[in-house]
């Protein structure tokens, strides 16, 4: 019975000053409501990357030039690093060292913007295979056909275009045969890709995707590959397929220690486990950061605390005067304090919760595919149970300010 009144009364209490009870628990409020919010979206894009990863396929293998990047400023010198080139490629390629490897194929990415009679749209483009695009990413054609492996060799002036790009540049006409102009070299439209919306890294409906030996010679003027992408027989013949790449480039250029290595391989495991990490890690730093405002919030309840103490000064004087204990006081303060941080914390879920939801609705659309709404239980239960703490933490002063008041200064307090 003492428990169900000490709750009633602090209900009574809490009540009677909604407005200051709303204004003092907003702190938290905000705190666990962008807890949930980063976890909830953090644990989305996670997902929405990893099945894009997985449309690739277990048996996709992706190469890179310089050394695996351990840190920001190895992220620098791959993206520097020249150390794929035409003699990889055909190294690779031939079956004698990789023979389980089935399809391969370089990529060249290229900054620019397309034009069309004074029509500029600003598309992903790509130098690539698109026999190998169609095999590894599904990407269909709906109109036209896609390029040969004898264009690549002739460096055709060729391309693929999405159907956004279509839609900017040509709107209704028809563009197989047109010819379109990136910087300053004209590709003739052969193809258009079915709408697709994103896939991996960027968004198929806005993609050109031109031969990487047209990209090179036309139009980026180098003569490396920012990566090599390499397709295996089957998933459980991947392990084998990266040792053989790994011996046949090291082989290549003349390394003998693994540590040395200027070149770096990634299965889709692997790229899967660094975006985890990457996301998680940016997770955990955000909530941190954004924690501070539960010790704002915090710091408000031990203020509207000592308050509501030296307000109901006569009150604790007349409880004591009837029997309550130091410790019976103590008690009813600090149920106080948690009570109000606690409902902090289930409307911080709550809105939290709500914003995620309109965060993935908008995310979605913009991006032009479908990203499912994840709810962060495990995050949401330790945010109410952290709101409850804080509140414990910082409700311990003020209770115990109120535990010690003597009952005859208390009931002559005005």
């Amino acid at each position: 019975m003492r428990i169900k009144y000490q709750f009633k009364t602090a209900v009574t209490g809490l009540f009677t000053h909604k407005s200051r009870s709303l204004l003092t628990i907003l702190g938290i409020v905000i705190g666990i409501a962008s807890i949930i919010l980063i976890a909830s979206t953090g644990e989305s894009a996670e997902k929405l990357i990893t099945n894009e990863l997985g449309g690739l396929g277990a048996e996709t293998i992706v190469v890179r030039p310089g050394k695996q990047p351990k840190g920001p400023s190895d992220f620098a010198d791959t993206l520097l690093s020249d150390s794929l080139k035409d003699r990889e490629l055909e190294a690779l390629r031939k079956k004698s060292n990789v023979p389980n490897a089935v399809d391969i194929s370089p990529e060249v990415l290229i900054s620019g913007s397309a034009l069309y009679q004074g029509q500029t749209f600003k598309p992903v483009i790509l130098g690539f295979s698109a026999e190998f695009m169609e095999k590894a990413m599904q990407l269909r054609i709906s109109d036209g056909d896609i390029f040969t492996e004898q264009d690549i060799r002739g460096k055709a002036r060729v391309a693929i275009i999405g159907s956004r790009v279509k839609q900017e540049l040509f709107g209704e006409e028809n563009p197989i045969g047109k010819n379109i102009q990136i910087k300053d070299t004209k590709l003739r439209v052969i193809g258009v890709y079915q709408q697709r919306g994103q896939v991996v890294f960027f968004n198929a409906d806005e993609l050109v995707v031109i031969p990487y030996t047209t990209a090179q010679t036309y139009l980026s003027g180098v003569k490396h590959y920012m990566q090599i992408v390499v397709r295996a027989e089957n998933a459980a013949l991947v392990d084998r397929v990266v040792y053989d790449i790994k011996q046949t480039l090291r082989d290549l250029h003349n390394i003998t220690d693994p540590d040395k290595d200027d070149f770096h391989v990634d299965t889709q495991k692997g790229i899967v486990d660094q975006v985890q990490t990457i996301i998680g890690v940016f997770t955990i730093f955000l909530s941190l950061v954004v924690a501070i405002s539960l010790i704002v919030g915090g710091i408000g309840i031990m203020n509207i605390m000592l308050v509501s103490v030296s307000e109901r000064t006569r009150e604790i004087g007349l409880r004591k005067a009837l029997g309550a204990t130091d410790k019976n006081i103590l008690s009813q303060f600090l149920l106080e304090a948690v009570l109000l941080t606690g409902v902090g914390g289930i409307i911080g879920v709550a809105i939290g919760s709500l914003l995620s939801v309109f965060a993935t609705i908008a995310i979605g659309s913009y991006m032009s595919t479908s990203v499912a709404f994840a709810f962060p239980i495990i995050r949401s239960l330790i945010g109410i149970t952290s709101s409850m703490l804080v509140g414990l933490v910082f409700g311990i002063y003020p209770a115990r300010q109120a535990s010690k008041k003597s009952p005859i200064e208390a009931l002559r307090y005005e």
